[in-house]
């Protein structure tokens, strides 16, 4: 048996489709879940998405991090269930379905029927759940699709029930008004996170109002940029403390009350004070209404001026316009003084019938025409225009308001300390975003509204007794209560199907009717946990023994969305958190750095870059970015194609090279090496060469790190070191090893070759284990390829996902050949870099490389790898100093980071003091001593050394590592240099002519150049081994065949 051929040109799309088909025959997901103990369950919670869009990069984030981290335990031997779920009411399916049937706002919801609309809700809300589980399975994550929860199933909505009647119980739920973010487009508040995302500069009326007092001729001024919340003043604020001026204008006798630090910029430069009082003179005097409609309020405590400690001077006039209705500032201060709200703009942001001359019309038309009747009733004393940031709605994209709402809600504040305790207890990652950003945003948690005056949604389960002198409330937790209460069945907890159910009132025996609002659609995804096994009624077990779960992942603007209402609803029924870690990404933006918009198409759609560059390629590109720690990513597709051409195509590469020769050789993982018909086994690896002990070292270090980032849930860890895995594999192991494979099979080279084919083999297959939870298709397909199809998987096994994550060996990682090879390749590093600065072709030959360290054990490992050294900087020989005396000369400079603060005035005399530094004192600081300067002590982080080559020598330095060259070439050096081209130029003219690697030749080769004919024939047995040549016929005359150049001369090429 043979290893099936591969291409080096695979089409990484064609493998990801390929993989699909397998899982699904196969039924691997199921069976990765079922091999599983069920007293062994790993926790999941998957917050669910609206599915009235297709998903986008944010999503793909999310997905790939969710999909990931479940494999990765599941490989760790636990039982990882991963249901997919929905958020299936509010807002975005209400408005989607209100432009679908034409409607605008709740009246004409109402006049279109609320049980038809919410039908149609029903039916419409599920519109892309085939496209995303399209994109979602397509990009390779695990997730059950089939046993789905929907937060519009009876089951769950019970269960958000039962989760309310807990706080109502425990006295956690109460009535108020409170001033929130409105939205008169969708007729409904918003969370202070809602409204703050979408802010636009605009341009509004700035005008400032002339407010008579009723004891004197005196006029306030007050200042607003709302003209529409002045028919709704009901007090004027001051600061008592503030200091206030009765002024005038030139040419006016009016006489001003203006905040003494604004009179000038109100009143004019020529502004003439009469006489300074302090807020608290003003506090109590009453002042005329610019509008009679609510002048019954006087008696109350209105149209006085009251004080509040949120007046300032930094703009205005320092006298607050008060509408309780429309400020959460103004809804406290009037508060405190019995000054109650008027509910005089209705939900669609219509003027009630209380103000009569605007009633029925929209408040920001009505802006004009207040302004007018301000204007012609004299009380207009400046009209400007403003420009500033102002919220808009983001899913009307029309101006929000904020407006005192009757709400219900959840006593967040008596639980605080308690969810900032929790919140200790988990982990985050990033750790900032967990202790800073959601820490203090939950150390100043304010009381949560839960109730909203819409439709489509689950209903708050609370029943009011119509009869007016009762009012008694009842809140029902389950179906079973709600149909007892009732007499009837209840199969359908949406609002239409329950609003005819009426209850007696167990207070006075009257009518009891529920009441019209629904749930946040917040509170239902922080119901999850429960909901979606519809707990308590079932899954009881099941659930308290997996709570609180060990793993959620969603995007950074979840702080103030998901993992806020989790952890309240947590805190608030069993005072634990409800996770245990967490992983936070970031936002994906657009390639400059602007938010992604399908109306700008400012991005390429993820369907297309998935077809085109393969699911493992994106899933990388989005892992290893700055994303997976929180912070935004500028997505670009080159970046994409870059994954592919830095990582994923040379670990194909290499999996391609090794079946090519072990095919070639007769090598299979069940016999060996085949040797004229003997089987040759690799030995144990402590026996084996160097080079495979590092790799089997490395590889196992890497086992080892994985599995350390993966536990503390580190993806942005894991991704860089599987990275630097594929640069040793392919970059060093591989290239090193080339002869190794290339080489003829005989008894002298068949133990060696055994060796190399059993090792690159195994780590190939380990490797695609570690690879397996984030590169899901490509690991796929090298297991396939190596070991199922080669007939050598272990019963159970036949799928990579299906295999047990692999574990350290110890016994196997040298530490030390580690940190060799590390310096080796350091050295070389810089050597290549000198060679190419200086440009020193590769295959010329050189006398010598010479390291410089002044630590000894560093050289000392260089000197055990200094063969290495030397076959891959192409120089003869190695010499390793403790000092660089003798090749360069250095000099000192202070570095001005470091010394400035800590130096101050003396920075001059201390800089001139280390440019006097000498040798000594430099090695000093090497060997992590000071050097006492002025009386500061100088460290190595201090000094700033630079180097100049001495005689015939090119220098580089990393650190405290110099490498120099000697660039001195001898005539032998040089014909070696051309021999090196000539093999170059054989090998390429071999791959030119289209031979298999394994056939020899019989080479003609052709000039008349004197020097290239010696270095041919001196060298014709080397060139031979090389290039697979039986014979090779070294002619002196004109080039025949194909003419390539050496070093500026022709040479002739010809198969004979």
């Amino acid at each position: 048996m043979t290893f099936r051929s591969l291409s080096t040109k695979m089409y990484l799309p064609d493998l990801d489709h390929q993989i699909l088909k397998l899982w699904k025959e196969k039924d691997v997901f199921k069976r990765s879940i079922e091999s599983k103990s069920v007293d062994d369950n790993y926790i999941f919670y998957d917050g669910p998405p609206f599915a009235t869009g297709l998903p986008h990069y944010g999503h793909l984030v999310a997905s790939t991090l969710k999909d990931i981290v479940p494999r990765y335990w599941t490989m760790r031997g636990k039982r990882v269930e991963r249901r997919f779920g929905w958020d299936t009411h509010g807002l975005p399916i209400e408005m989607l379905v209100e432009k679908k049937l034409g409607l605008s706002g709740p009246t004409s919801i109402q006049e279109y029927g609320v049980a038809n609309f919410n039908e149609a809700c029903r039916a419409n809300v599920l519109t892309y759940t085939e496209e995303w589980e399209q994109v979602v399975t397509r990009l390779g994550r695990w997730v059950d699709f089939d046993n789905d929860y929907k937060t519009m199933d009876p089951t769950f909505m019970e269960s958000v029930w039962w989760v309310f009647k807990q706080l109502w119980d425990k006295d956690l739920v109460y009535q108020d008004f409170r001033v929130m973010p409105f939205s008169w487009r969708l007729s409904t508040s918003l969370s202070n996170f809602e409204a703050n995302s979408n802010y636009k500069d605009v341009q509004d009326p700035a005008i400032t109002i002339k407010m008579p007092l009723v004891e004197s001729d005196d006029v306030l001024l007050i200042w607003t940029t709302t003209p529409w919340t002045l028919p709704s003043n009901l007090a004027i604020a001051v600061g008592t403390d503030i200091d206030y001026v009765r002024a005038q204008k030139p040419e006016d006798d009016t006489v001003y009350i203006v905040a003494e630090a604004l009179a000038k910029k109100v009143l004019g430069k020529k502004v003439q004070i009469l006489e300074t009082i302090k807020g608290s003179d003003l506090v109590g005097k009453q002042y005329k209404p610019l509008f009679p409609y609510f002048e019954e309020r006087r008696s109350e405590g209105a149209f006085h001026v009251i004080s509040s400690g949120h007046v300032t001077t930094s703009d205005g006039t320092g006298l607050v316009h008060m509408a309780p209705d429309f400020g959460e500032d103004d809804f406290n201060a009037c508060r405190a003084k019995g000054i109650n709200i008027l509910q005089s703009v209705d939900d669609e942001g219509n003027f009630t019938s209380s103000v009569t001359d605007y009633a029925g019309r929209n408040i920001k038309e009505a802006d004009p025409d207040i302004i007018k009747a301000l204007k012609e009733a004299g009380r207009m004393f400046r009209h400007d225009t403003i420009q500033h940031a102002y919220p808009y709605c983001e899913r009307s994209d029309t101006p929000l308001i904020y407006r005192a709402v009757p709400a219900r809600f959840i006593r967040v504040e008596q639980i605080r300390d308690r969810m900032v305790e929790h919140n200790k207890s988990i982990h985050w990652v990033p750790g900032a975003v967990g202790h800073k950003r959601f820490g203090n945003w939950i150390a100043d948690a304010r009381d949560w509204n839960v109730s909203r005056n819409r439709f489509w949604g689950t209903p708050l389960p609370i029943w009011k007794c119509t009869n007016g002198d009762c009012s008694h409330e009842q809140c029902f937790g389950s179906i079973a209560e709600l149909e007892a209460a009732a007499g009837e069945s209840v199969t359908d907890l949406h609002p239409h199907k329950i609003e005819h159910l009426k209850v007696a009132c167990p207070v006075c025996g009257g009518h009891a009717h529920r009441i019209p609002d629904v749930f946040d659609c917040w509170f239902e995804s922080g119901s999850m946990p429960y909901a979606q096994l519809h707990y308590p009624f079932e899954n009881k077990e099941l659930f308290e023994s997996g709570f609180p779960a060990q793993f959620i992942a969603e995007g950074l603007d979840q702080t103030r969305g998901w993992f806020y209402t989790l952890l309240i609803l947590s805190t608030a029924l069993f005072d634990r958190p409800p996770f245990q870690n967490v992983i936070v990404n970031g936002m994906v933006l657009a390639e400059d750095g602007s938010k992604m918009s399908k109306s700008k198409q400012n991005y390429p759609p993820p369907q297309e870059v998935i077809e085109e560059m393969g699911a493992d390629a994106l899933r990388a590109y989005l892992i290893n970015s700055p994303i997976v720690r929180a912070e935004p990513l500028r997505f670009q597709k080159e970046g994409v194609r870059d994954i592919i051409r830095t990582t994923l195509l040379p670990l194909i590469n290499s999996w391609s090279f090794f079946t090519m020769y072990a095919n070639v050789d007769g090598w299979t993982p069940q016999s060996g090496l085949n040797v004229d018909g003997q089987f040759v086994q690799a030995q144990t690896i402590s026996d084996r060469s160097e080079l495979d002990r590092w790799l089997i070292s490395i590889l196992q270090s890497l086992v080892a790190e994985v599995n350390t980032q993966m536990e503390g849930y580190y993806l942005y860890k894991v991704v860089p070191a599987v990275l630097s895995f594929i640069d040793h594999l392919t970059n060093w192991y591989i290239r090193r090893s080339r002869r190794r494979f290339w080489g003829s099979v005989n008894m002298d080279t068949a133990q060696d070759k055994a060796d190399a084919y059993q090792t690159l083999y195994d780590c190939l297959v380990d490797f695609s284990k570690v690879l397996a939870p984030v590169l899901p298709f490509l690991s796929e397909g090298i297991y396939q390829h190596l070991v199922v199809e080669m007939g050598v998987a272990k019963e159970g096994e036949d799928s990579v996902h299906l295999c047990d994550y692999p574990t350290v060996n110890q016994a196997y990682i040298n530490e030390r050949l580690e940190s060799q090879i590390a310096l080796a390749r350091e050295v070389v590093s810089l050597g290549r870099a000198l060679r190419e600065k200086h440009k020193l072709k590769t295959r010329q030959p050189l006398a010598a490389v010479t390291i410089v360290h002044h630590d000894e054990q560093v050289r000392t490992d260089l000197q055990a790898q200094s063969h290495l050294i030397e076959e891959e900087l192409n120089v003869k020989g190695v010499r390793l100093e403790a000092s660089d005396a003798e090749l360069t000369t250095v000099s000192f400079q202070a570095n001005f980071k470091t010394l400035g603060r800590r130096c101050g005035k003396q920075m001059r005399d201390v800089a001139k003091a280390i440019t006097e530094f000498s040798r000594e004192q430099w090695t000093t600081l090497q060997s992590g001593q000071s050097v006492d300067v002025l009386g500061f002590d100088i460290t190595e982080a201090d000094v700033i050394v630079r180097r100049a080559a001495r005689g015939d020598v090119v220098i580089e330095t990393q650190g405290a590592m110099l490498v120099a060259l000697d660039t001195e070439l001898t005539p032998e050096l040089i014909q070696e240099g051309v021999v090196r081209e000539c093999i170059r130029t054989i090998q390429q003219f071999r791959k030119d002519s289209g031979l298999e690697i394994s056939d020899r030749i019989h080479l003609q080769l052709s000039t008349t150049d004197t020097d290239v004919l010696a270095a041919l024939n001196a060298f014709s047995a080397k060139i031979g081994e090389e290039v697979l040549a039986k014979q090779i016929d070294v002619e002196s005359k004109d080039p025949v065949g194909t003419v390539a150049d050496i070093n500026g001369v022709s040479l002739g090429l010809q198969l004979l």
